[in-house]
């Protein structure tokens, strides 16, 4: 073994395996992956093998296309089979709301370039003549579905990276991590210590042990998982011998079960509701290639439905039961990405669907470890993306709660009780008190919306307009016609100070900083002039700034903060950042009436030209002492109020009793965002990510070139004279009962021009066929006639998404957000743009000027 590496990989299951090969693909030979035992001895080994491309988040359904794709040319460098089967697979949907879900996830597909396929159960049937297709009302068809050898592919992975100059050692444990001053690190092992650059923590089922050797919690846990083989099926064997091809894959949602084809028989796994972790503490280093004792019992409840969907399988003999352990972590996605805190210390781990992601992980790490940046959006399996209330005990319950609904229907309003509450504000008791329902921001409890009173502060989850619908309308025309508060505690809030802060954010931030007492709003870009932040910034002192942003992004930024501290020299310490969390709390008054408000509780003159919009001031309210910014998130008239926690309730007390003269009222998030659409706002995550650049995102008055040398000035500026290829707009939608949710593909009247933007389909492709072995394309005999399969249709054309939107209710328009071709970004022409909504191209125009006060008079009032 040698002594010094540029990287170590610990961890020889698929994902290490797939991350030394895409590094060393990269130009990193001097690499080497550390196994504790052999390749595949945690759950590679016993995984079921399948693969597909669709997920929640199209950003990660992209890598796992990009992950299929990948078999071919891994079996090629290594000349070792993946015994690759490309069977293709259906989700079946037995009511109409999962049949809602089905076009949801067909529409995400259609700009995403995938092959999908709405279909009747009658044609499922065709491909699987097991089921019973009178429990079902309609399925998907996707022909990028199947299954491989896990062993196989792991070795392919391996030994491709061998050819490519990396070396594997086996059979020997990682004991310990240390690192020295120079960032130097110290893997030492059973066989010796490797000093290496760069350490990558695959740990699979042990990563969490990996991580506590550096001092890191991962929210990961191991979930027992089972599923049966049965014995050959003559049906089986019929249906090959009549074809010439094999069973597709399924998968039951009302069974919460998943069967495909194995050899003569077939496979069918389970994620039930009586789910049980294992292991959930600590990770045992001597187990190894072991199966853990099945619990039949416990997978009954899934069996039953499952028998009954598919009879076809009931009278089959079952071979054996696998039941072994995989990772998860909170919300099912990856953990990948450098962990803030740590210099060169990454994750790629809780990859629970290994043989679907495994490849684009290693894609995106390696892109992230040679080249500073991932390539890809890939915030959706980021491990900054949950903070340090995802403890222990927190994992286990959303972990659990996670599994238990793996196959389950997750609707846009819907809130996961799991955990909660897990950090509340003092104000949490009294928003309860006040009907409010709750929402889950980044682990802190948030008033959504407050329900009338007697009636209980519930959602009624769907994906069409429901029970908050009403009671939203209310406090947003309140808010917009007298006033309104609410807490604001969920954002993030920062303090950079010291003698460089300003040179520093002026690096950092696409903005001129402010004049002490002034405020600004600023882009933050990385090298390659994307978007990576958006903030609000006061001068509050010569050497003082205080930063709002996305509470989601918390450690996200705070490690891109870090990065770029001053590290050596005299400028070493010229630079403090503290990141506040839930020390630091605020309520937010707005509407016509809010300055009326602010003024009884203050005594300090806050009229218009004393106090000025975008001003920043330390003052008294309430009788305690704040930070108030003039300015809010509604576009309107309205006030940003901080305090420690330890005010907040007096505050909250101040602003209610002074507000009963002038119609005060409590609005929620969901009322928020609702007026930001008014006021064409954009939000981070949705409309500003690290796909965007700042003017495809249409920030272009925050974008100011000429200040100085900040990261990404090259990249912006290249953009802006070549002209963004994309550019962010604001839709009028004319929606029935449904508005959108985000994801949504937009379709434009465009003739045969090409504009180039909709993704071309991934190559990789199983056609569809009859019972009789015929090829059949499209029928859509369950999608109905308003929406036709593919990314063009005559006239129309796919030509961009929806990132956010919903009901404006000031405006009283359903309204979204998305990007287009930039060449018709300001095409305000109706008839010439239709959103896709559960499967019903809506008619929808361009709205270049915001709807709610375009001029922005009340903001500045």
């Amino acid at each position: 073994m040698k002594s010094h590496a540029k990287a170590v990989v610990i961890g020889g299951g698929v994902v290490g395996c797939s991350v030394l090969y895409h590094l060393a693909k990269a130009g990193w030979t001097d690499i080497l992956l550390i196994e504790r035992s052999e390749l595949t001895s945690g759950s590679s080994w016993h995984a079921a093998g399948g693969f597909h491309t669709l997920n929640g988040d199209p950003n990660v359904a992209k890598l796992q296309a990009y992950t299929v794709q990948l078999y071919k040319e891994i079996e090629e460098i290594s000349g070792q089979s993946c015994s690759l089967h490309l069977t293709g697979g259906v989700m079946m949907a037995d009511t109409p709301e999962r049949m809602d879900f089905l076009r949801l996830a067909h529409a995400k597909g259609r700009y995403l370039g995938m092959d999908t396929e709405l279909i009747t159960p009658s044609e499922a049937k065709a491909m699987f003549p097991l089921m019973d297709e009178t429990n079902f009302v309609g399925a998907m068809w996707d022909p990028v579905e199947g299954h491989l050898d896990p062993s196989g592919t792991t070795h392919a992975y391996a030994k491709a990276a061998r050819k490519l100059g990396a070396e594997i050692v086996l059979r020997n444990r990682v004991v310990e991590l240390t690192q020295e001053v120079d960032g130097t690190w110290n893997v030492v092992t059973e066989q010796g210590t490797v000093k290496a650059e760069h350490v990558v923590n695959c740990g699979g089922l042990w990563a969490r042990e990996i991580g506590r050797m550096v001092g890191v919690e991962l929210p990961v846990l191991a979930m027992e998982h089972m599923y049966l083989l049965t014995e050959p099926m003559p049906e089986v064997e019929e249906f090959n011998k009549s074809t010439g091809r094999e069973m597709i894959g399924v998968l039951d949602f009302k069974g919460e079960i998943y069967t495909r084809q194995e050899r003569n028989g077939i496979l069918l796994g389970t994620y039930e509701k009586a789910c049980k972790p294992w292991s959930p503490v600590n990770t045992p280093w001597d187990f190894g290639h072991e199966l853990l004792q099945p619990d039949i019992d416990r997978i009954a409840p899934s069996l039953e439905i499952g028998f009954k969907h598919f009879p076809g399988i009931e009278k089959a003999g079952i071979k054996q039961i696998i039941n072994g352990p995989f990772t998860f972590a909170l919300d099912g996605n990856p953990l990948v990405g450098p962990v803030q805190g740590l210099t060169n210390f990454w994750c790629a781990c809780a990859v629970m669907a290994g043989f679907s992601q495994g490849g684009g992980v290693g894609l995106a790490l390696s892109n992230w470890m040679v080249h500073g940046d991932p390539g890809f959006d890939v915030w959706g399996m980021d491990v900054a993306r949950f903070g340090e209330w995802a403890t222990l005990r927190y994992t286990n319950a959303k972990v659990r709660e996670n599994y238990s609904r793996r196959f389950s229907i997750r609707f846009p309003n819907e809130e996961l009780p799991a955990a909660r509450p897990a950090q509340t504000t003092p104000l949490y008791d009294t928003m309860l008190a006040n009907n409010a329902v709750m929402g889950d921001s980044w682990g802190l409890e948030t008033p959504l919306w407050f329900a009338p009173k007697g009636s209980e502060p519930k959602d009624v989850v769907s994906f069409h307009r429901s029970n908050d619908f009403g009671p939203i309308g209310e406090e947003v025309r309140a808010t917009r016609e007298k006033v309104g508060v609410t807490e604001i505690a969920n954002f993030a809030k920062y303090e950079v100070s010291g003698p460089g802060a300003e040179d520093f954010l002026n690096r950092l931030m696409t903005n001129r900083m402010p004049k002490t007492g002034r405020i600004v709003l600023t882009p933050m870009l990385n090298e390659f002039g994307r978007l990576i932040g958006d903030f609000t910034i006061a001068k509050a002192g010569e050497e003082r700034f205080m930063i709002w942003g996305s509470s989601a992004a918390q450690k996200y930024h705070m490690r891109w903060f870090e990065k770029h501290l001053p590290k050596d020299g005299p400028r070493a310490s010229e630079v403090r950042i503290h990141r506040f969390d839930q020390t630091l709390v605020g309520l937010s008054i707005a509407g016509p009436k809010s300055r009326d408000l602010l003024q009884k509780l203050v005594d300090v003159d806050i009229s218009t030209k004393a106090f000025r919009f975008m001003d920043f001031r330390e003052m008294a309210v309430g009788g305690a002492p704040c930070m108030v910014n003039r300015i809010t998130y509604t576009g309107d008239l309205g006030y940003e109020i901080w305090m420690a926690p330890a005010y907040q309730r007096l505050v909250y007390k101040a602003i209610k009793e002074a507000g009963e003269e002038f119609g005060l009222i409590d609005f929620g998030m969901r009322a928020l965002l609702s007026m930001r659409l008014e006021k064409n706002f954009p939000t981070w995550f949705r409309e500003l990510r690290p796909i965007y650049g700042p003017f495809e995102g249409s920030m272009d008055r925050f974008i100011k070139l000429e200040k100085n040398d900040f990261i990404g000035r090259e990249a912006a500026a290249r953009e802006q004279a070549a002209g963004p290829k994309l550019r962010r707009v604001s839709f009028i939608v004319d929606a029935a009962d449904a508005d959108v949710m985000g994801d949504e593909p937009i379709w434009a009247k465009v003739g045969g021009k090409d504009y180039g933007t909709v993704e071309k389909p991934h190559g990789y492709g199983a056609p569809r066929f009859d019972a009789g072995g015929k090829e059949v394309r499209g029928s859509n005999a369950a999608e109905g006639a308003s929406a036709v399969r593919g990314i063009v249709d005559g006239d129309w054309r796919v030509v961009g998404w929806i990132t956010s939107g919903g009901y404006a209710h000031y405006v009283e328009k359903s309204m979204a957000q998305g990007y287009v071709p930039a060449a018709l970004a300001e095409n305000e022409s109706a008839g010439l743009f239709e959103i896709e909504i559960l499967g019903h191209r809506r008619p929808a125009r361009i709205n270049v000027e915001p709807p709610f006060d375009p001029s922005g008079e009340r903001m500045r009032t």
